[in-house]
């Protein structure tokens, strides 16, 4: 079911784009810490919004897409990923902020999302941190509206439109 979303010439590359990045993010900084450690008192580069529809029953799948503002400069994206952890079907509507972003092509490529929250209707709750092998971090406050539970990690691919 979560693989409905995507073409099927797309999941392949998601997964192999998935797997690089968890072995990058998991190599970079030597262990120095967590993803909330890395961004403690650091001023944001740049903001995002994002919209993203996900579907999940064990494995789960998102796309969507969202705007990176950066520098005075608006760049419109697309995301989409599969990953584990979750049951159910929702909307999600993210706002946050960027670190460690030099470079606008740096915002571009694969990165590990981890996620917790639910969804019942119109109430919801929860976060989403995101990661890529070049070190930017998006740290996103999430609303969701549907019915699910979101629990696990996912492997997200984010182009530039």
């Amino acid at each position: 079911m979560a693989l409905g979303f995507f073409k099927a010439h797309r999941a392949p590359v998601i997964l192999a784009a998935a797997l690089l990045a968890l072995a990058a993010c998991s190599n970079r900084g030597g262990g120095t810490g967590s993803t909330t450690e890395t961004v403690k008192n650091q001023t944001p580069s740049g903001t995002v919004e994002m919209s993203q529809v996900q579907a999940a029953f064990i494995g789960s799948g998102n796309t969507g897409d969202g705007t990176l503002r950066f520098r005075g400069r608006t760049y419109p994206f697309t995301v989409s990923g599969l990953g584990i952890g979750g049951i159910g079907v929702s909307t999600l509507e993210a706002t946050g902020e960027v670190y460690d972003l030099a470079k606008a092509d740096d915002f571009e490529g694969a990165y590990v999302q981890g996620r917790y929250g639910f969804a019942l209707g119109e109430e919801s709750g929860g976060a989403l941190w995101l990661k890529n092998d070049k070190g930017v971090v998006m740290r996103l406050k999430t609303k969701r509206t549907g019915l699910m539970l979101s629990l696990g990690g996912d492997a997200v691919v984010v182009t530039f439109k």
